[in-house]
């Protein structure tokens, strides 16, 4: 699914999903039917390739493999391997991982830490269902944002609980306030880190918080999982859009998980 900011910001995140090289727009879709049906074909996003199962979202296990966008660096920043030259694909890395990130606090389910490329906010808090982001700290490369989030991992979470999210059970926080708690908390842990990266590679921001909205009629008393997996048809009642679920009432699922299903719409 494709998530995008309204024009207002009384208004709800917009969504549409991508079919092909058509968008279908869902929020307009809420109250109403909807069907889905996977074909049992799955096709690898990078090289096209039919593969019978998906990895990593999306790849055939070749290109899982071989892709550094695969590799266990991507969750695991700080184990960037750049520089011991075992990058699987160098060019990739310097492109997508030698760029500005942002250190962030959200509100999806609760208070937690996170990090993605400048350029993807807001899209990366839309995806995860956040009701509240605040960019804090901005780093020169991946692997520096992976030791500044270790660092954060030891006062606050860096997960989401999706079942909290999806069903609505999130309070508003002062995130301005958390910020301020754990710069001060944590310090003399972000000193050290400038002191071996440079005083000027982890930046302080003073940014504004963001609130967003989603286009929820009903929120489910208790979240079941569909899977294509386990039965390629998924239809009912469309109830709301939130991260990248869809919100039915026969259940939830999680869109992004079945990224390369060929799936029809109807």
């Amino acid at each position: 699914m494709a998530a995008a900011l309204p024009s207002r910001q009384d208004e709800p995140v917009v969504y549409h999903l991508r079919a092909g090289e058509h968008r279908v727009a869902l929020n307009e879709r809420i109250g109403t039917p909807l069907r889905l049906s996977w074909s049992g074909a799955i096709a690898c996003t990078h090289c096209g390739r039919a593969t019978k199962k998906s990895f990593a979202q999306g790849f055939c296990y070749p290109c899982f493999k071989r892709l550094a966008q695969c590799d266990t660096c991507i969750m695991k920043p700080e184990t960037c391997h750049y520089y011991q030259g075992t990058c699987r694909e160098p060019e990739w890395g310097e492109a997508h991982c030698f760029q500005p990130h942002i250190v962030y606090l959200a509100n999806s389910s609760g208070l937690k830490v996170g990090i993605t490329r400048k350029t993807q906010m807001p899209t990366r808090w839309l995806d995860q269902g956040a009701i509240q982001a605040l960019p804090i700290l901005e780093v020169n490369t991946r692997q520096q944002s992976g030791f500044v989030e270790m660092l954060f991992k030891e006062q606050v979470a860096d997960r989401t609980n999706w079942r909290a999210m999806l069903k609505g059970e999130v309070e508003p926080l002062d995130l301005r306030a958390e910020r301020d708690r754990l710069l001060g908390t944590l310090g003399d842990g972000l000193d050290q880190l400038r002191r071996v990266h440079g005083e000027d590679a982890i930046r302080t921001l003073d940014e504004a918080p963001l609130q967003f909205a989603y286009p929820v009629a009903t929120f489910p008393r208790k979240v079941v999982s569909h899977n294509f997996d386990k039965r390629s048809l998924v239809e009912g009642i469309l109830q709301g859009i939130k991260g990248q679920y869809l919100m039915l009432d026969t259940g939830v699922i999680n869109l992004r998980k079945f990224t390369g299903y060929e799936i029809s719409v109807g």
